[in-house]
């Protein structure tokens, strides 16, 4: 790899790094091409995405960077999984060492917080942001049914009490 291509890694990385809710570092010795494959596909159904790079590289993106801290995990076989929902990338792995054990978590970061191999599973724990969202509509819409059922209740006891009428009369 020459100077250009190394820079524009170094750029891809940093940007990695700057742009991501949550960055997970992780040993992959061992792991075969097919287990790679769907630890990628994982994470990628996911929200997410792993890269796979020199530490030095990284280790050089990582420079001025909030997630600074994460260079000390960048030895041996390493790999980035990342993405842009803070919890994602943390879940989607924490799912895939369950399975599959030669994927070994070291640590992370979220944002500026450095994350170590427990902070990375508290992080997988945390609903996502889809599961929030769900959440607090829910929370908005319970309201507005209960609403529309109390203002309804009474045009419905009404109707039930006519009907009592009627067929009062009609027997």
């Amino acid at each position: 790899m020459d100077r250009g291509q190394k820079e524009i890694v170094v750029a891809e990385l940093g940007q990695i790094f700057t742009d991501s809710g949550v960055v997970v570092v992780a040993h992959y010795e061992g792991m075969s091409v097919a287990e790679m494959t769907d630890f990628r596909l994982r994470l990628k159904q996911a929200g997410g995405s792993v890269r796979v790079a020199k530490n030095k590289l990284a280790k050089i993106a990582l420079k001025g960077t909030a997630g600074e801290s994460m260079g000390g995990l960048l030895k041996g076989m390493t790999v980035i999984a990342f993405s842009e929902d803070p919890v994602a990338a943390a879940k989607a792995v924490d799912d895939f060492t369950k399975t599959n054990k030669k994927l070994v978590v070291l640590g992370g970061a979220m944002g500026a917080t450095p994350l170590d191999e427990a902070g990375v599973k508290a992080v997988a724990q945390m609903p996502s942001r889809e599961e929030l969202i769900a959440s607090v509509v829910a929370c908005i819409g319970a309201p507005a049914g209960e609403l529309v059922s109390a203002i309804g209740a009474p045009a419905s006891n009404i109707a039930a009490i006519l009907t009592t009428l009627e067929e009062r009369e009609a027997a």
